[in-house]
């Protein structure tokens, strides 16, 4: 770890050029009072009262093995074989720092490189990169990227339902007044597309990609299921595709860390951020994998490089990698397609409850119903019967998500606790 000496005139001089004059004022966005507070904290405890603590502040979760679990919304419950766990726990993978060092990590570099042509098969895209934060990050990745192609352009277009936390943190990053859901001005720079939208349905991209070519922009492509593409197409029609692939390998761990993906066509790769490995010949004509391009690199140029990438998310992708691997493509068809077989059943019977309006006229694995009553009280009454029914998306509407992880008598179960609580 470098050491970075900084004395109390370095301090000062740095926050003369930004503009404030107290190291306070950079935290002035924090929530107020949180300063100077002074904390309540106990005296030391030892080892087995800590652990005592702690498991009782843990029973308080509700774990997501222990429930019918029908939560979605970009973080899904998928079954990881143990396979995977036993091998990104290898010492080759396993490290503490930069797994990807040219040279010397070769298998490494080679998980990179068939990770990356894992995602360009599933996308239909040309180049993909590795180890971007999570989808959100993704998106904005994506959005900065087509600003320094479309420098011209300023706007940006949601054209449909985006997931609300990619928008979010979507609009941390741009200026409000430059994100528009209409393309009603010339004036646009790219045009985001999820599909499955945030309500679960998909979308044909042909008309999109129309208005992109009509009015010069680029069109981004969401993704936040990517076991979806085990049935859907490829959304060859994009110029970027981003997302999460936390669904192959990753655990949900509370929110995070995932795996966000990134790919496009080859003409835009100089400007994608991260690193992108390939495959050459050594001077023996031995096969060698190295970083080709890492253009946007900080160790490359710091003034340019992308903030979102982190080499620790290279074992997530690790884990992706090997789990795609041992599904194989016909794997990834089968598990997709189970997917939507057990989504179906509950949403047949729903549809036939005269209680409940199923919203969906097509959808993957997620899709959105109508309740006669409040979603909060919905969803309190059905946890109460240790059932996590879904997630609130309106004042009465519930977002469902079902994988292979939710068994026929867990749907049926939903069934008989929704026609004893309407």
């Amino acid at each position: 770890m470098r050491y970075l000496p900084l004395s109390n005139k370095d301090r000062q001089d740095m926050l003369e050029r930004i503009g404030v004059s107290d190291v306070k004022d950079l935290f002035i966005d924090a929530p107020e009072g949180l300063f100077g507070k002074n904390f309540d904290l106990p005296d030391n405890k030892s080892e087995q009262e800590v652990i005592s603590y702690l498991s009782n502040i843990a029973k308080k979760n509700q774990p997501a093995n222990d429930s019918a679990f029908f939560l979605g919304a970009g973080c899904y419950r998928h079954f990881i074989p143990a396979t995977v766990d036993h091998l990104v726990q290898r010492a080759e993978f396993l490290t503490s720092y930069t797994p990807y060092q040219p040279e010397i990590s070769q298998g490494t570099l080679a998980v990179i490189f068939e990770y990356q042509s894992m995602i360009c098969s599933l996308t239909g895209m040309d180049v993909s990169n590795a180890s971007l934060y999570d989808g959100a990050t993704s998106l904005v990745e994506a959005v900065l990227m087509a600003k320094r192609v479309n420098k011209k352009k300023k706007n940006i277009v949601v054209a449909n339902e985006l997931n609300s936390q990619y928008l979010d943190v979507l609009q941390t990053y741009l200026q409000e007044e430059t994100i528009h859901k209409s393309c009603d001005t010339d004036d646009i720079c790219a045009i985001i597309v999820q599909t499955p939208d945030y309500y679960g349905t998909p979308h044909n991209l042909t008309k999109y990609k129309e208005i992109c070519d009509k009015k010069g922009a680029l069109l981004i492509v969401v993704n936040t299921e990517i076991i979806s593409f085990g049935l859907l197409p490829a959304p060859k029609e994009a110029d970027i595709v981003v997302g999460e692939a936390q669904s192959l390998g990753v655990a949900m761990n509370f929110g995070g860390p995932h795996l966000g993906y990134f790919a496009c066509k080859e003409k835009y790769v100089r400007q994608m951020p991260g690193r992108i490995c390939g495959l050459t010949k050594d001077e023996e004509g031995k096969d060698g994998f190295v970083l080709t391009l890492n253009a946007r690199e900080q160790h490359i140029r710091r003034q340019k490089a992308t903030s979102n990438i982190c080499s620790n998310q290279g074992l997530n992708m690790v884990a992706f990698t090997i789990h795609l691997a041992l599904l194989g493509r016909n794997g990834l068809k089968r598990l997709a397609k189970l997917n939507h077989h057990l989504a179906n059943i509950l949403k047949e019977t729903l549809a036939n409850n005269e209680k409940i309006k199923v919203i969906n006229k097509s959808f993957f694995n997620e899709f959105v119903i109508e309740l006669p009553i409040k979603a909060d009280l919905f969803l309190e009454k059905m946890l109460q019967k240790n059932i996590m029914a879904g997630v609130k998306v309106a004042d009465n509407r519930v977002l469902i998500a079902v994988t292979e992880m939710n068994s026929q008598i867990d749907i049926e179960n939903y069934n008989k606790a929704i026609d004893e609580i309407l």
